[in-house]
């Protein structure tokens, strides 16, 4: 029997094959193991983010090195996602250019 590599988003080990496609029961993701797996950045709801897309912030975030807070329901438009810890790169009206974490947002 043939050992199929575990789900890439949840880890899980019960993936199955559908014609070339990998089909995990338990997220329903399914990719195709000949292929690099892209890395895919998801808000905290679990949509997939893309560059471009309209955010809104889900919790209130003490914005370091200013006095002000980033209030829950803000609207950020543009993002543009880079690698690292704080994944999103965007601009608030009020704020400037800032770095957000793709946690504390929801795809608009």
């Amino acid at each position: 029997m043939v050992q199929l590599p575990n789900c890439p988003i949840c880890g899980s080990e019960y993936a199955y094959e559908d014609g070339d496609m990998l089909v995990c029961p338990e997220c329903a993701h399914e990719w195709n193991p000949n292929l690099e797996e892209v890395e895919t950045v998801r808000d905290a709801v679990g949509n997939i983010l893309k560059d471009g897309d309209a955010v809104t912030v889900i919790k209130d975030l003490k914005v370091k090195g200013s006095s002000n807070t980033l209030k829950i329901g803000t609207k950020v438009k543009s993002i543009r996602l880079v690698e690292g810890d704080h994944n999103i790169d965007c601009k608030i009206d009020g704020f400037g250019a800032m770095q957000l974490k793709s946690e504390f947002v929801k795809k608009a």
